[in-house]
């Protein structure tokens, strides 16, 4: 466990993750030896959040001994949040993966990889493509992605991948291609400075985004904050209001405004007029939402409701709408998201400064996964299914039109489900620790204990995946081999390598080529030959496609440029002036990416939630970020001794005092919480930021997932890890 912080919970996260970004040195972050040379630097882009941030790696001696935020960088301009200051510190771990690992057994390369083609190839052969699956990650360069995705597809055969952004963005990736047409955030970080209203929904950035933030603070224009969430959160308390509804009642709420919209004449009927399909048949639904039924469900008055309506039409026209997690990682998800984007659309406020229907991404490179890793969707947003697509791919990369599938792959969950019924048989999981982090964990494990063949490839061989794994492959980490990230708004950063990989750990590229060469297709990928020739490989892909990047002239443009947004096409490049164009957002015309260019207003009725409380199970558990040093499954922010005294000592669960009383627990005390799929003893921390009847965990705590409840939007196969119904359990 973690040892104990230097400060309580409470001293230091909130408003005061302000001072972790702008006084990092109060809290030990990132001295810069005094030695150093000033301009023995390099610039990289930070491998944790989807912010994105620019940093400069300090070098001595050709090799990486620290870094500072790069005040430069577009994105941050010089600050970083505490896992920035420590990037480097966790790539010393002393549980670094530093040798293959055959049934735990240090073994060499060329023996881990003949065991790994032997058995994928047993099992490709004897069962057919759909037996064997990869499953990758957002914490990757997207040129590894995409080549992990070739590899897998055109050369092995495989039929399915797909990545653990399945976790955190498929839902916005669902919901801006039906409504826009393609998987297009449109905002720029310029709109969180620029907007009179800001309303986070389901959203958390003091803690999950401390950089997005920053840029909300330097917003001059005295704008509203609104936040939407059923916890009292760090940034809430820093909001000008919060509505705190109940759990997963956010749809109910959303359709309610749009009802008090359209009543007060909050609309923009020529924006809807010129550049929707689909409002009339909306309105009609939303009629339905009048606000004793939106109060009666969400918990909110109907004063307050109203109030909320009017500050959003006050607004006009920079309001802009923001979502993360606790809308994605929902039940119905896809349409909830939707019905954000759908109040964007019918108060015009999108493709204006300081407006939009805007998803934070998760994770570094999340959209380089959603982009280019060749898993769900075609490399560059293409369709498996579409011919014309396949030609044009197969024209782009060299590969054979006939070795590109004609189906897209399972989602992730259905891949799990697959390795259950025994028609996916192997795994090759890349820098994911799905043990750990995927919903009913319990579950999970006694599923991938079934496969026949279990690989996983990653930094660390002590994860709770690594550790069920046939064979581990050693794998370099950020800041040990060169790539590009794409950030939250839609710009693409490059990151050197600055430092060697401990042992015979290989950059994820690198072990790619080896099983290439191994498998018997390397000629097949001879062009992918480095990360600079992929990236020209994913140009001509994109080519003609929303997130055209042909403009872009190679990795030193990206350096030279402080990131480049896409899309940016050749003739764009003509006019492109680094200097003066740093910020860039969609649909300034008005049009979209569908068929005839204009968005459509997508809506479907609410449900419940699957688990619902009951007399055994009276409480509704959320779980989410715990504070802005970790990171997902600590994999790398558990690492760092300083990140380690700015988290909890151990688990906490967060519970109404009045909920205290009746259960007989104190502040402190010890309890179990216990579901229908596994239970866990942890402390109480009383707090009124939880409402009666709701209960609030940090999902980095290895034993969070055995409780929560395995349901899936039906749209973007996205897991709810947002309402499940649990007791608790004094232990004294």
């Amino acid at each position: 466990m973690i040892t104990a912080p230097a400060m309580t919970f409470r001293e230091w996260t909130g408003p005061l993750t302000a001072d972790l970004v702008l006084e990092p040195a109060k809290f030990g972050l990132g001295q810069v030896p005094s030695h150093l040379v000033p301009d023995a630097t390099a610039k990289a882009i930070c491998g944790f959040c989807s912010t994105g941030c620019g940093l400069k790696i300090h070098l001595k001696d050709g090799e990486a001994i620290n870094l500072t935020p790069d005040p430069d960088y577009p994105v941050n301009f010089g600050s970083a949040c505490p896992k920035g200051w420590e990037a480097l510190s966790v790539l010393d771990a002393p549980d670094r993966a530093t040798m293959p690992l055959l049934h735990g057994k240090p073994v060499d390369w060329d023996t881990a990889l003949r065991f790994f083609c032997d058995n994928m190839r047993r099992i490709l052969d004897q069962h057919g493509p759909g037996a064997a699956a990869f499953l990758s990650t957002g914490q990757i360069m997207f040129e590894e992605m995409a080549l992990l995705g070739a590899l897998a597809k055109f050369g092995m055969g495989m039929l399915h991948g797909d990545g653990n952004t399945r976790q955190c963005m498929a839902t916005a990736v669902a919901a801006y291609k039906e409504s826009f047409g393609f998987d297009a955030p449109p905002f720029t970080y310029a709109d969180f400075e620029e907007s009179d209203v800001l309303v986070f929904i389901g959203a958390n950035p003091c803690i999950a985004h401390p950089i997005m933030w920053q840029r909300v603070l330097r917003n001059k224009r005295s704008p509203e904050i609104i936040v939407i969430d059923p916890r009292t959160t760090e940034t809430s308390m820093a909001a000008t209001r919060h509505y705190a509804i109940k759990p997963k009642s956010d749809l109910a709420l959303l359709y309610g405004l749009a009802h008090l919209i359209i009543r007060d004449g909050g609309l923009d009927p020529a924006f809807i007029e010129a550049h929707t399909n689909g409002f009339e048949e909306f309105a009609a639904f939303a009629a339905g939402f009048a606000p004793e039924r939106v109060s009666a469900e969400t918990g909110i008055s109907i004063e307050r409701l109203i109030f909320l309506s009017k500050t959003i039409i006050s607004g006009k026209p920079r309001v802009s709408f923001w979502w993360t997690m606790g809308i994605n990682q929902g039940h119905q998800a896809t349409r909830t998201a939707q019905a954000i984007i759908n109040l964007a659309l019918m108060t015009g406020n999108i493709g204006k400064p300081g407006t939009g229907a805007n998803s934070i991404t998760g994770q570094c490179n999340a959209m380089g996964s959603r982009l280019f890793s060749n898993t769900t969707n075609l490399l560059g947003g293409h369709d498996f299914r579409d011919a014309m697509h396949r030609e044009k791919i197969a024209h782009a990369t060299g590969i054979p039109v006939e070795r590109i599938p004609g189906q897209p792959s399972l989602a992730y969950d259905q891949i799990i489900q697959a390795a259950d019924e025994g028609t996916v048989k192997a795994i090759w999981f890349v820098a994911t620790n799905p043990s750990h982090s995927w919903v009913d964990q319990n579950e999970m494990n006694r599923i991938l204990d079934k496969l026949d063949f279990l690989v996983v490839q990653d930094m660390y061989c002590s994860t709770e995946t690594a550790k069920r794994a046939h064979l581990v492959l050693p794998a370099a980490g950020w800041g040990e081999k060169e790539g590009c990230f794409i950030n939250s708004e839609r710009r693409i950063g490059h990151s050197p390598k600055v430092r060697r990989a401990p042992g015979q750990a290989l950059a994820d590229f690198h072990i790619f080529r080896l099983i290439a060469q191994y498998w018997g297709c390397g000629e097949l990928l001879r062009e992918w030959s480095s990360p600079e020739a992929i990236f020209r490989i994913l140009q001509r892909c994109s080519e003609n496609q929303p997130c055209d990047i042909t403009g872009i002239h190679g990795y030193e443009m990206v350096r030279q440029s402080g990131g480049v947004q896409w899309p940016l096409t050749a003739d764009q490049a003509s006019t492109f002036q680094a200097s003066s164009w740093k910020e860039r957002r969609l649909f300034e015309d008005g049009r979209f990416f569908t068929s005839d260019q204009r968005a459509k207003f997508v809506f479907e009725a609410p449900e419940a939630p699957p688990e619902q409380c009951s007399a055994e199970y009276p409480f509704i558990l959320m779980t989410g970020r715990g504070t802005s040093a970790q990171w997902h499954t600590e994999t790398r922010t558990g690492k760092s001794a300083i990140l380690e005294k700015m988290t909890p000592a151990e688990l906490m669960l967060d519970l109404h005092p009045a909920d205290a009383v009746t259960l007989g627990v104190r502040d402190g005390g010890k309890v179990r919480v216990v579901t229908k799929r596994g239970e866990l003893t942890t402390k109480v921390r009383l707090t009124s930021c939880v409402k009666p009847g709701e209960v609030y965990l940090p999902m980095h705590d290895p034993r969070v997932n055995q409780l929560t409840h395995a349901s899936f939007d039906p749209h973007s196969r996205q897991p709810s890890y947002k309402h499940s119904a649990v007791r608790i359990e004094s232990t004294h």
